[in-house]
């Protein structure tokens, strides 16, 4: 099932979700981004990367929808982190605003949340654990299970918050109960489909969207006076930490969010001894979910939401702890990412031009941090070589110098001061100056340049002008363009100078051939008139015969 995805008529070929993904589990084929399922964590981070708007996320709307439309009781799990995302003081706010799209009963997930806490304690009281990692996000779990496996003795063998409150749901109101849970978090779609216990999991995008579409507006000013419950600082940093009520002795406590800093920890957690390490896979935790409503960068806004919601009620009586079986044994996710053999990665390097280390820049413009990591991504047909921009660039760059130097016509460009920024061999012969010499001078100093100004002014392109020029003599047809977005104007220049001496001989063979003919003609004028004197036809007519053969070889002329 496809949990995330690319909306291929929005992608760019841009390759900054690629950089984002901090597992590169996006393949690059036909130029279009893909998420490659099995290899995703689901953290969202390549979603929010997008600036097209190319995400397409699985929405649960409709099976919400039908569970809604089945009059059976359906019960709702209630992410804590709802207090940043939704214009809303209290939790009671959100309990109306729910019921009235159809929901039985709401209740905060921080209440299972309160009893996977409880474990945690009692596995730190245990001794077992020379290091422990508590996590509430299936993008941290999945980054564990899938890559750094070596790191999973040391993750927490319990359910996550919602997991454990749909459990303590189902033994309250019955094993059919229908459960669907809401949060920030796209990667609770994936936990949720895989608990065996929760119907469906709806997003605040997915909330948001069928308040708008039922004319539902929660009450912001609706109060409530809550118990108190610690577990509320869930979805902040150090949020798990802050819910215990006193510490264990002999741990050091650590929150660590973002994937890359929770990559960090976890290659290095056979170093680590006595810590007691809280991950989140988003930065500022789960108030920056990928798809929460905390979108304009008031990250400590939001968490001093969570902290003044979670202290209101801290005087009341405590949320009553209820027990149940929260263990979850997490197992190693196997992966289908081949590493080649050395002689292949070679052999993709080279295929771009990478002979030796030092010709591997590692720039990171293909979304890969090496070049030996982009090679084994092209192994894994999750790439394509000219996914290498600096390769394909100086490619590029090389195949059309070839043709402009090469090319039988004289080629120029200036800049917006019409000053030389390129010429080849050809334009430089036929304005005979130095190739080397003009770039950087001023067009005027070869010839005249009015046909460039009148180009620049008003940006329509001359074509095919035929004109002589001054220095060298040589006859052109010249094509000048305003390459657009650019203040660049681009020349081309036909050289038809021998076509022109050649027209010209042809013009000069005609106008001698019409002189002789029309000598001819007059000798033969005379020689007929004596003639028809003989034989007694009137000058006169003869004239005007010979008048008209003449008058239609010159029109048979002008004709050619």
């Amino acid at each position: 099932m496809s949990y995330l995805n690319f909306n291929s008529s929005n992608c760019r070929n841009c390759y900054k979700c690629l950089r984002e993904c901090p597992v590169k589990a996006i393949s690059v084929i036909d130029d279009k981004a893909q998420i490659i399922e099995d290899l995703c964590i689901l953290c969202g981070h390549c979603a929010n990367a997008c600036r097209f708007n190319a995400k397409e996320v699985k929405d649960d709307r409709e099976v919400v929808k039908k569970l809604l439309g089945s009059k059976k009781p359906i019960y709702v799990s209630l992410a804590p982190s709802f207090i940043a995302s939704f214009d809303v003081k209290s939790f009671a706010a959100m309990e109306n605003a729910l019921k009235k799209l159809g929901f039985f009963f709401v209740e905060e997930t921080a209440v299972g949340a309160a009893a996977i806490t409880d474990e945690y304690k009692k596995l730190l009281k245990s001794g077992k654990y020379k290091n422990l990692i508590a996590s509430a996000c299936p993008a941290i779990v999945r980054l564990i299970s899938q890559y750094y496996p070596q790191a999973l003795p040391c993750l927490a063998p319990v359910d996550s918050p919602m997991v454990a409150h749909a459990k303590q749901l189902k033994k309250k109101f019955g094993k059919n109960a229908s459960i669907v849970f809401i949060g920030p978090c796209l990667a609770k779609k994936r936990e949720a489909a895989e608990s065996g216990v929760i119907d469906a999991a709806l997003t605040f995008e997915e909330l948001a969207a069928m308040f708008s579409e039922n004319g539902v507006v929660p009450e912001a000013e609706l109060m409530d006076t809550p118990q108190a419950l610690r577990a509320r600082y869930y979805p902040i940093n150090r949020g798990i930490i802050k819910s215990f009520d006193g510490f264990v002795d002999g741990y050091e406590y650590l929150s660590v969010d973002g994937v890359n800093r929770s990559k960090n920890v976890l290659e290095n957690i056979d170093e680590l001894t006595g810590m007691f390490i809280e991950m989140h896979a988003c930065e500022f935790s789960c108030i920056n979910g990928p798809c929460s409503l905390n979108k304009n960068g008031g990250f400590f806004k939001a968490t001093e939401r969570v902290r003044s919601f979670t202290k209101q009620g801290m005087e009341k009586e405590a949320y009553p702890v209820l027990d149940g079986d929260f263990s979850h044994k997490y197992e190693r996710v196997s992966s289908r990412y081949v590493v080649p053999p050395e002689y292949e990665i070679r052999r993709i390097l080279e295929a771009t031009g990478k002979f030796k280390p030092e010709d591997e820049l590692n720039c990171g413009a293909c979304g890969y941090p090496t070049c030996r990591d982009k090679a084994i991504a092209v192994y894994n047909n999750m790439a394509q070589i000219d996914m290498c921009v600096p390769y394909m660039r100086e490619k590029a760059e090389s195949l059309s110098f070839d043709i402009i130097q090469n090319s039988p016509n004289g080629i120029l460009a200036v800049d917006e001061n019409f000053r030389i920024t390129d010429i080849n061999e050809k334009a430089a012969q036929l304005l005979d100056i130095p190739r080397t010499g003009c770039k950087g001078e001023l067009i005027e100093r070869y010839f005249n340049p009015t046909d460039f100004y009148v180009v620049a002014a008003d940006g329509n392109p001359i074509d095919n002008k035929t004109l002589e020029l001054e220095k060298s003599g040589a006859r052109v047809e010249m094509s000048i363009r305003k390459v657009e977005g650019q203040n660049i104007l681009f020349c081309i220049m036909k050289d038809v100078t021998k076509e022109a001496l050649d027209q010209e001989r042809l013009d000069k063979l005609k106008t001698d051939t019409y002189r002789t003919t029309d000598e001819v003609i007059g000798k033969q004028m005379r020689v007929v008139q004596e003639i028809a004197s003989l034989l007694g036809e009137t000058a006169a007519e003869t004239k005007i015969a010979l008048l008209k053969l003449k008058s239609t070889l010159a029109q048979t002329e002008d004709k050619k």
